[in-house]
Order: C-alpha cells, then sequence, then structure tokens
C-alpha cells in the first residue's frame, strides 16, 4: 500500500531541543553540587515525565528544594539555549519533499501545544503540518494515543503512514499504533536501543525521503 502520510516526533526529532533541555538540567544539578544521572534521563526521555522525575531525583540530593521556584529558572535558561537552534539537518528537505508528493504532515508530540506550536513557528516550519498532536490532549508515549490520534486527524490508515522518532519510547509508541516506524536518533539518544523500529537512520540527511519511500 502506498505511503500517504508523515508524522514526525517534535522533541528530538525535528529540532535536537533535547540536548538543550538536558544541558539545562545539568546544569541546575551541578548547581547542587551533584551530577544528572544519564541513565535517570533516558528513562524519562520521549514521554511527559521528564520535568517531575528531574525535580524528584534532585530532591533526593538537595532536600528542601522549591521546584514551583526552580521551574520558570530552568525554562528560561532551555529557551535562551534553543534561541539559535534550527531544524535538524535534512528535515526541511523531508518536509518538502512530501510536501511536493502530496503526502499528508503530521506531528505526533508528548509535549504540550504550548511547547511545540511555538517552536515549530519559530522554526518556520509551521506551514508544513495539516495537524499538531500534544501531549496535554492526548496519553504520552509509549502509549500509541498520540499516533491514533494523528491518524484520524489526517484521515488516513497505519499501514499508509511512517512514524519519525528519535527515542525508543516513541518508537513504542508508534509500533502500537501500526505505523512503519523510521527512527532517526540525534546525539543524546543514538546510544540507545531501537531493535523495535523498522529502520533505523543516523540522520534525515544519510536517505533522502525518495530513497526511503521506495524501499
Amino acid at each position: 500500500m502506498p505511503t500517504r502520510a508523515l508524522v514526525f516526533d517534535f522533541d528530538g526529532t525535528l529540532a535536537d531541543t533535547e540536548s538543550a533541555v538536558l544541558q539545562a538540567w545539568q546544569e541546575v544539578f551541578r548547581a547542587h553540587g551533584t551530577e544528572l544521572p544519564l541513565d535517570a534521563w533516558y528513562a524519562v526521555i520521549g514521554t511527559q515525565h521528564t520535568t517531575p522525575a528531574m525535580f524528584a531525583l534532585l530532591a533526593e540530593h538537595a532536600p528542601g528544594i522549591d521546584p514551583e521556584a526552580m521551574r520558570p529558572v530552568t525554562k528560561a535558561r532551555v529557551h535562551e539555549l534553543l534561541e539559535t537552534l534550527g531544524p535538524r539537518e535534512g528535515v526541511e528537505s523531508y518536509l518538502e519533499t512530501a510536501r511536493e508528493k502530496g503526502l499528508k504532515l503530521a506531528v505526533a508530540s508528548s509535549s504540550s501545544g504550548g511547547w511545540v506550536r511555538p517552536h515549530l513557528r519559530r522554526l518556520g516550519i509551521d506551514h508544513h503540518f495539516d495537524a499538531v498532536l500534544t501531549g496535554d490532549l492526548h496519553k504520552a508515549k509509549p502509549d500509541p494515543d498520540l499516533y491514533l490520534a494523528a491518524l484520524d486527524a489526517l484521515g488516513t490508515s497505519a499501514t499508509e503512514a511512517i512514524a519519525f522518532e528519535d527515542t525508543p519510547h516513541g518508537v513504542t509508541a508508534a509500533k502500537a499504533a501500526g505505523l512503519t516506524c523510521v527512527a532517526v536518533p540525534n546525539a543524546i539518544t543514538e546510544r540507545l536501543d531501537f531493535g523495535q523500529a523498522d529502520v533505523v537512520l543516523p540522520a534525515f540527511t544519510a536517505k533522502p525521503l525518495d530513497a526511503l519511500l521506495s524501499r
């Protein structure tokens, strides 16, 4: 069956926001005299649990911290780090080729709409997408709900869609919804296990969309 739709994760896939978020949390932990264990980070990456998990872990090393007081400071640092960030290399070529071929496009992200939509606009790629599904309105990955909602919004079936992900949690969600899944890990996630993915690419530039679709 021909491919009619592409569904992209946002954080770490369309843009490497995860590197900025991780750096901000590492700075917070170091400011409190400790290091952020990367295994703890990898356990929650790609889900909605990152912030509460990080504050809970920090509280073990720095009892008495006030998460609500720290939240705006951490958020501001993340935005500062993201100011010059663009789409991952090759992403815009994929989106333009998809549009030329008449494919429908969606974003399926565990992050909130308040995070995803402004970043899509800032990156200059928001106009490519027919639908944006986010974790404030749907169950977060690894639950398949975001992908099922994306298929419904695009009016297509799982067998006609390809998902693009950068984390094992995201791959699990896409496969549970029945989509073919292409993993495109970034510098933060490349060491993780992507055995569930149908295809693993080291970067979007490693294979043009035309070649991927003909595979």
